[in-house]
């Protein structure tokens, strides 16, 4: 079972959902906003990402910290993404506990889900 990290308003987010649903792909949704993220989880994804991966530096959380609030480390963008889940990319999808997708490009969801 995948389970796909984000938040529903995103539009990336609407076109990955879109893309699994046509494509018959089950998942779980695990909603930032009301469910939040715990450390535990992040390090685990540290384990497999970067966190300049991790963080979506393109996105509107990002562009309105003020450069003192940007982190420069590891341990200062997990604080980042436990504070504020919006600056986390998305979507990220977990099957297992390993990551399979983060963000969302249709040709690499074809490759990634292949039956």
């Amino acid at each position: 079972m995948y389970t796909l990290y984000a938040i529903p308003n995103c539009d990336t987010v609407k076109k990955a959902r879109a893309w699994l649903a046509a494509s018959g792909i089950a998942y779980q949704f695990h909603d930032y906003k009301k469910q939040g993220i715990d450390r535990a989880t992040i390090e685990r994804w540290l384990t497999q990402k970067s966190w300049e991966e991790l963080v979506n530096r393109a996105g509107a959380t990002w562009k309105k910290l003020a450069d003192a609030d940007k982190p420069t480390d590891t341990e200062g963008a997990i604080a980042l993404m436990l504070e504020k889940t919006s600056v986390i990319r998305r979507p990220l999808i977990e099957s297992n506990g390993q990551i399979v997708a983060l963000g969302f490009k249709a040709d690499d969801y074809a490759t990634t889900f292949a039956a």
